[in-house]
C-alpha cells in the first residue's frame, strides 16, 4: 500500500526536454514527497532514469494505473492523443482520480478536446507547456504555463514546482497552450529578425559571431523584447498615462534606428522585410497613434 502523503508521479516521453525534466523530478522526489515512475519507447533514457531512482513501467497503461499525476512530454498532437488513448484504456482504480499534464506544445484546440474526452473517463487534464529548453529543464528553471481548473492546478502544482522556477496558472483549459504560442511567436519572429540583422552585418563586412556576443550580452542587461511587456492591456495609451511617455521615447529611438538600418540595407542591397514592417508597426503596436515615420535621410 502506497504512502498517502506521497504523490505518485508518472512521466512519459524522455526526449531532449522530457528526460531532463524527469531527471529533475527524480532528484527532487524524496525532498518533495514524490514517487516517480517513467515510460518511454527508448531503452537508454529509461536506464538513466532507473539509475536516478525512478521506477520503470512496462507500458503507458501500467504507468497510468499506478500514479496520481501523469506528465506527458511527447512530440506532437498525434502522439499526445495516442498516449491519452492508452491512458484512458487503463484498468479502473478504486475511486482515486488521475490528473494528466500535457507538456507538449499542441494546437490551440487540442487541450479542450482532450480534456472533454478525459472527463468522460473520470480523468482530469491540464495543458502545461514549458519554456526554457533543455538547459532550463536540467537546472529546474523552466517556466510552465498551465491551463485548467483551480482544483486541477492545485493538484499538479507541487509536481511542477519540482521542475520549474516559474509556474503560472494561465487560466482555463487551453490557456497554457495559448501562453506558449504567444511566447513562441515572439521567440521565432525575433529569430527571423536576427537572420535579417546577420545578413545586414555580413554585407557590411562585420563579424557575425561578435555581433551574437553583443546581442546576448545586452539582452541579458535590458531584458530583450520582454522589456516592453509591463502593461495589462494592448489598447491605445492615453497621453496622460505613465507608459505614454516611456513608449514615446522607445518609439523615437526605434524608428530612428530602424530607419537608419533600412537605409543601410538599401545601400548594401540586403532584403530586410521584417525591419520595414517593424518601422511601420512599432508605434501602433506600443499603443501610440500612427504617424509617418521619420525621414532618416533628412534627419541624418
Amino acid at each position: 500500500m502506497s504512502d498517502p502523503t506521497t504523490t505518485r508521479v508518472g512521466f512519459i516521453g524522455l526526449g531532449n526536454i522530457g528526460k531532463p525534466m524527469a531527471l529533475r523530478l527524480a532528484s527532487q522526489a524524496s525532498s518533495r514527497s514524490l514517487a516517480l515512475s517513467v515510460y518511454d519507447v527508448a531503452a537508454e533514457p529509461l536506464a538513466e532514469l532507473a539509475a536516478a531512482g525512478a521506477q520503470v513501467a512496462s507500458s503507458v497503461a501500467a504507468l497510468a494505473a499506478d500514479v496520481d499525476v501523469l506528465c506527458v512530454m511527447v512530440r506532437d498532437d498525434d502522439q499526445v492523443r495516442d498516449v491519452l488513448g492508452e491512458v484512458l484504456g487503463r484498468s479502473e482504480r478504486d475511486g482515486d482520480r488521475l490528473t494528466v499534464v500535457v507538456h507538449s506544445t499542441v494546437a490551440p484546440t487540442t487541450p479542450g478536446e482532450l480534456a472533454t474526452t478525459a472527463a468522460r473517463h473520470g480523468v482530469r487534464l491540464v495543458d502545461a507547456p514549458v519554456s526554457g529548453g533543455s538547459m532550463g529543464a536540467s537546472a529546474g528553471t523552466l517556466a510552465i504555463m498551465v491551463g485548467g481548473s483551480d482544483d486541477a492546478f492545485a493538484t499538479v502544482r507541487p509536481v511542477l514546482d519540482a521542475m520549474a522556477s516559474l509556474v503560472v496558472h494561465a487560466g482555463p483549459i487551453g490557456a497554457g497552450t495559448t501562453f506558449k504560442l504567444a511566447r513562441n511567436l515572439m521567440h521565432f519572429v525575433a529569430f527571423t529578425a536576427a537572420t535579417e540583422a546577420q545578413r545586414l552585418a555580413e554585407a557590411a563586412g562585420l563579424d557575425l559571431k561578435v555581433l551574437g556576443d553583443v546581442v546576448r550580452h545586452t539582452d541579458a542587461i535590458t531584458g530583450g523584447p520582454g522589456a516592453i511587456m509591463h502593461r495589462e492591456t494592448a489598447a491605445p495609451i492615453a497621453e496622460g498615462d505613465f507608459w505614454h511617455g516611456v513608449f514615446t521615447h522607445v518609439r523615437a529611438l526605434g524608428e530612428k534606428d530602424l530607419g537608419f538600418a533600412t537605409d543601410l540595407a538599401d545601400q548594401l542591397g540586403v532584403e530586410v522585410p521584417l525591419a520595414r514592417l517593424a518601422l511601420e508597426r512599432l508605434g501602433p503596436g506600443l499603443g501610440l497613434e500612427e504617424h509617418d515615420p521619420p525621414d532618416t535621410e533628412e534627419s541624418s
